[in-house]
């Protein structure tokens, strides 16, 4: 029970933040920005996260499921990516459609691994 708690709140402080953020960001273009820095910074998080406490063993379990799994699973979010595709697409928007995809895709692998290094030399 202890662990779903953790998780429990990890993506709830995880989601306010990434509601914010990208209700502050996401009006201000054409492009979502708001969604695509959240899911570039939570891709480089959870890289850390996971090399600290997987790697290096400096967090503990639970510190790990509540940041990793919690925080970083309600930070990020695929399916509002998902939706904000098909909203660029039905505006026929494809220009941004294909940078958004490709962007958060590949930067978002990069940053993962990013954070794993990061992780590595501290």
């Amino acid at each position: 029970m202890k662990q779903v708690l953790l998780v429990f709140l990890g993506g709830g402080a995880g989601s306010v933040l990434r509601f914010l953020i990208a209700g502050k960001l996401n009006p201000l273009w054409s492009f979502p920005l708001g969604t695509f820095l959240v899911n570039m910074a939570g891709s480089l998080l959870i890289g850390f996260i996971l090399g600290l406490g997987l790697k290096q063993q400096i967090l503990s379990p639970n510190a790990t499921l509540f940041l990793a799994t919690g925080f970083c699973g309600g930070f990020t979010t695929f399916s509002a990516f998902s939706y904000e595709n098909q909203e660029l697409l039905k505006a026929g928007d494809f220009l941004n459609f294909g940078f958004y995809t490709a962007g958060s895709i590949f930067l978002g692998i990069a940053a993962v691994i990013s954070g794993l290094y990061i992780s590595k030399i501290l």
